[in-house]
């Protein structure tokens, strides 16, 4: 089948407009933490850009679905945002049987509607979605992730084809990694694709260029519940089964 050059054209145009395209609006934090023995939280929600948009809001889980239920609620859902203004957006908690005795991870999101005008003629707009993680604390938990951090137990382990990063969390919280590297005989090896450490769980993470399961040192930091990097740790890895 032949592509007419005008529409492979337009189509790269349009998937370079998609991965360049960045969020007018703005949240003032890069993460909630919702303390259960509070009624509710809020973020606050900017327009610096020159138009108006029409702002959704909603909370969902990691499968970022509509359909699973969730026990907290946006308000309001809808709404339209002016150049220059705020608004500020209030998650309330519904009755639930969520645990007590850990973290619950949801997500918070905020989709930016561009207005359409009679004037935007040939003009591509898209819709874009920021997407905040959200932790649903209990109040049971009466200490902070970054009081727990040395918790954590790391190892490193031979994986299929490949040597792995091992680390279990035996803590209630989440975390999540600012900086993770494994050295070994001058060659460091960072980690991009950081996915949490759950409560009560493990997470591992595989090696592309570290080949050897001993003489590994770990460097890492995590974020804390204002988005800030926690200061910099380091230890000794040794092997797992």
């Amino acid at each position: 089948m032949k592509i007419h050059p005008r529409r492979l054209a337009l189509g790269i145009y349009l998937a370079a407009a998609l991965q360049t395209a960045q969020a007018a609006l703005t949240v003032n934090t890069t993460r909630v933490v919702f303390d259960s023995d509070k009624r509710s939280t809020s973020v606050v929600i900017a327009n610096p850009s020159p138009r108006p948009y029409a702002v959704q809001s909603w909370v969902n889980t990691a499968t970022d679905d509509t359909d699973t239920p969730v026990p907290l609620a946006t308000s309001p859902g809808l709404f339209r945002l002016d150049p220059s203004k705020e608004q500020m957006v209030q998650i309330n908690h519904l009755p639930n049987a969520l645990p007590n005795d850990r973290e619950t991870l949801f997500y918070l999101n905020i989709q930016e509607i561009p207005e359409v005008s009679p004037d935007d003629v040939n003009v591509l707009n898209i819709a874009l979605r920021t997407r905040l993680k959200l932790f649903y604390r209990p109040s049971q938990l009466t200490d902070r992730p970054a009081d727990r951090i040395g918790e954590l137990k790391w190892s490193v382990r031979q994986g299929p084809g490949r040597v792995q990063l091992v680390v279990d969390n035996p803590t209630p919280f989440h975390y999540t990694f600012g900086r993770l590297e494994v050295s070994a005989a001058g060659a460091t090896e960072a980690i991009q694709a950081m996915a949490m450490a759950p409560p009560f769980g493990q997470q591992v993470y595989d090696l592309a260029r570290i080949k050897s399961l001993s003489g590994l040192q770990l460097t890492f930091t995590t974020i804390n519940d204002y988005g800030v990097a926690t200061p910099v740790m380091q230890k000794a890895l040794s092997s797992s089964p």
